[in-house]
């Protein structure tokens, strides 16, 4: 794509961002947006990321006001350059959504596409209530993401990156603790880096996810180990 490069959260070597999952996502996203958004008013995108989903359906539907937020300066860069010239999308703003106080008063649709399951789920809980506060009874707030069903069967990277989240989540806390030299998995970094920059990687994805649970069950003990508690599988 010209003019853009693959882009990891926190890269700002490049003005404009390119997400290539954008490109798979963005028309079956298109489809149901056009059943649940309101028949006009405001949408608010929490975490726009690249800001390719927000320019693509600000030109879809140009009869809603689109508001894009991230908590990246980088992001907010990216965003403002895929949506220029745009009338119907607003200068972005910096919100994050595990804040209880959002740079936003009301909104008549809420939209987040791939945040809950790569961020800390106090992010998700803040989603839902800051919803909460700014919409209307009856205005939708839409997710998307690889959300984990009973019976379905879900791709391996996805199981790569619900560890790799656990383990973030687990590592974090400890660090807190004082165990720092364990917060961060380079074979995970390396592998999403690869995912996210559209490179071939190996099919056989299942030594990294023993890996990332071994990487989760370390983390968990340094949590409960202070507190007396052991992990268990």
């Amino acid at each position: 794509m010209q003019g853009s490069t693959p882009w990891l959260p926190g890269d700002d070597s490049a003005e404009r961002k390119h997400a290539p999952a954008t490109l798979r996502n963005r028309e079956p996203i298109a489809k149901v947006l056009q059943e649940e958004l309101p028949v006009t008013g405001k949408v608010l995108e929490v975490a726009s990321g690249s800001g390719e989903h927000c320019a693509f359906f600000a030109e879809l539907f140009p009869g809603h006001l689109w508001q894009p937020t991230d908590p990246d300066p980088g992001a907010l860069g990216s965003i403002v350059s895929w949506c220029a010239g745009l009338d119907n999308v607003l200068p972005p703003l910096a919100l994050d959504a595990a804040s209880a106080e959002w740079p936003v008063d009301a909104a008549d649709a809420v939209l987040c596409i791939n945040m809950a399951h790569i961020s800390p789920w106090e992010a998700t809980l803040g989603l839902i209530a800051g919803a909460q506060r700014l919409l209307a009874k009856g205005a939708p707030l839409m997710l998307y993401g690889p959300w984990r069903r009973e019976g379905v069967e879900t791709a391996p990277s996805n199981e790569v990156r619900r560890f790799a989240q656990c383990a973030r989540s687990a590592l974090g806390a400890a660090a807190g603790k004082g165990s720092r030299r364990r917060r961060r998995c380079p074979r995970f970094r390396a592998h999403a880096a690869g995912r996210d920059a559209g490179e071939q990687i190996d099919d056989d994805l299942s030594p990294l996810v023993q890996h990332l649970d071994r990487c989760f069950a370390v983390a968990v003990q340094a949590v409960l180990a202070p507190r007396g508690g052991r992990w268990r599988r």
